[in-house]
């Protein structure tokens, strides 16, 4: 029994990643990033002009349809489609289908490969399978606590919360903003639209050093346990529509688990945007399944995917 049990909680880490996806390890304070490169060639003042008006644009647009893939080496690659509102917190629906990978497998293993996921300001929720809910009381959602997926990762725990609930698409010009090392590509064309390109790399411990709330040993636990998931840096690509909104991003990252590659495309700004906890009597909390499950092991690792 506890092993079928630790099975359906291992598939539920797989569920973290995944959802986990849409959320860029960026910074979640732009004022923060000043216009120093910190020790590097000084930035021309242009990108940052420009990427600060984009910034400001895309965060009073409130709402967005957003197609994304992902891949992690070959622990998984997946694919997600919806919209997502970030007015009163971030709130949305998308849905995931695993492409490729381990995980993948395991998905299949469970009775589907696609879910829907419903984000809430407070915490996300995942529709599995009916054969997976026969094993959790015919439950058929799982539901993510922002504040249980911080105690549960520890250091890496609380910043996976903080970007999560920040995972907002000027996140990512806030990102290129703090990065110290962004330069204009060129001009260049996205899904038929006009758009400028801008690039840079990111030392992903010294922009949560900057950026998160962490104390000085939580910041130390999070440093180790990105080293010892092989995440240093992160290459960003950004794309900017002659509205001032960002309408593509790209991300690239060496980890323990393989390259992380992600490509993100935004679209239809002001779109509307609904989305409301599921019927508690179909809900399985995760930690409860945790807890239930006995130890985890590899838990907080799914964290650092994204």
């Amino acid at each position: 029994m506890k092993s079928t049990t630790v099975r359906r909680a291992t598939l539920s880490i797989a569920v973290v990643a995944a959802l986990t996806g849409v959320a860029a390890c960026g910074s979640s304070d732009s004022d923060k990033s000043g216009d120093k490169a910190g020790g590097k060639t000084a930035i021309n003042v242009s990108p940052i002009a420009a990427l600060r008006s984009a910034e400001k644009s895309t965060d009073k647009a409130d709402s967005a349809k957003v197609r994304s893939t992902m891949s992690v080496g070959d622990l998984m690659s997946m694919t997600s489609n919806g919209a997502l509102t970030w007015n009163d917190g971030l709130k949305g629906n998308l849905t995931i289908t695993y492409t490729g990978g381990r995980m993948a497998e395991m998905m299949k293993k469970a009775g589907t490969q696609s879910m829907e996921a419903r984000y809430l300001p407070d915490a996300y929720y995942a529709h599995m399978s009916d054969a997976y809910a026969q094993q959790t009381g015919g439950k058929h959602w799982l539901k993510y606590s922002y504040d249980d997926l911080a105690k549960l990762g520890g250091a890496s725990g609380s910043y996976m919360k903080d970007q999560i609930q920040n995972a907002t698409p000027n996140q990512s010009v806030k990102l290129l903003l703090a990065s110290g090392d962004v330069k204009k590509v060129g001009e260049e064309t996205v899904s038929g639209v006009h758009a400028t390109h801008y690039s840079g790399t990111v030392n992903v411990a010294d922009l949560a050093d900057k950026s998160s709330n962490l104390s000085a040993d939580q910041m130390s636990a999070l440093k180790q346990q990105l080293s010892q998931a092989g995440v240093t840096t992160d290459t960003v690509d950004i794309w900017i529509n002659d509205q001032d909104l960002l309408i593509k991003k790209t991300e690239k990252a060496d980890t323990a688990n393989g390259t992380m590659t992600n490509t993100t495309l935004y679209s239809d700004y002001g779109v509307k945007v609904a989305a409301e906890a599921p019927p508690a009597a179909d809900t399985k909390d995760f930690a409860d399944l945790l807890k239930s499950g006995g130890t985890m092991t590899g838990g907080t690792g799914s964290g650092t995917v994204s």
